[in-house]
C-alpha cells in the first residue's frame, strides 16, 4: 500500500434551482484514484451554490427542504441591495451561506461510505440553469492512480 492522492476537476450543469445528485459522479472519481481508505473531498468554487448530503430516496424530502430555503431567504426581498444579477441574487448567497462549500466522505474498500438514505448533492441556488465547477481530491492508501 502507498499514499495516494488524486484530484479531478468537473463541471456539473444544473437546471436551475434545485438539489443535482452528485453521488455517481464523485463514486467513480473514488474509484478512478485507487484509495482503498482515506478521504474524498469534494469542494464547490461557488458563492450562489453548495454541496449537501441529504435523503435520496424520497423526492418529498427535497421538496420539504427548497421549501423551507424560500422561508428562510425569500427571492425579491426589498431589503436586499445586492441585486445585480436578479431578484434572486442575495438569496442565492444567503442559502449558500447556511450550507456549506465543501464535504468530506470517508473512503473505505475503495468506496464512498454513506448511509443507506444519503446521497451528495449539488445545491443550486439560482433560479435558472448554471454551470458549476467541483474540486473532488482523494487521499488516503491504496495502489497508484489510474
Amino acid at each position: 500500500m502507498n499514499v495516494v492522492h488524486h484530484q479531478e476537476r468537473r463541471a456539473i450543469e444544473t437546471p436551475g434551482r434545485g438539489l443535482t445528485d452528485i453521488t455517481l459522479e464523485v463514486s467513480s472519481i473514488v474509484a478512478r484514484s485507487g484509495v482503498e481508505t482515506g478521504l474524498a473531498v469534494v469542494y464547490c468554487t461557488h458563492t450562489s451554490a453548495s454541496l449537501l448530503i441529504q435523503e435520496n430516496a424520497d423526492p418529498s424530502a427535497a421538496r420539504d427542504l427548497l421549501a423551507w430555503f424560500e422561508r428562510l431567504a425569500p427571492d425579491g426581498d426589498p431589503r436586499y441591495t445586492h441585486t445585480l444579477e436578479g431578484e434572486d441574487d442575495m438569496p442565492s448567497h444567503l442559502r449558500a451561506s447556511v450550507t456549506r462549500t465543501s464535504e468530506t466522505i470517508p473512503v473505505a474498500a475503495g468506496r464512498l461510505v454513506c448511509g443507506r438514505w444519503q446521497g451528495l448533492f449539488l445545491f443550486e441556488h439560482r433560479t435558472t440553469p448554471q454551470r458549476r465547477d467541483l474540486v473532488v481530491h482523494v487521499h488516503g492508501v491504496g495502489s497508484s492512480a489510474t
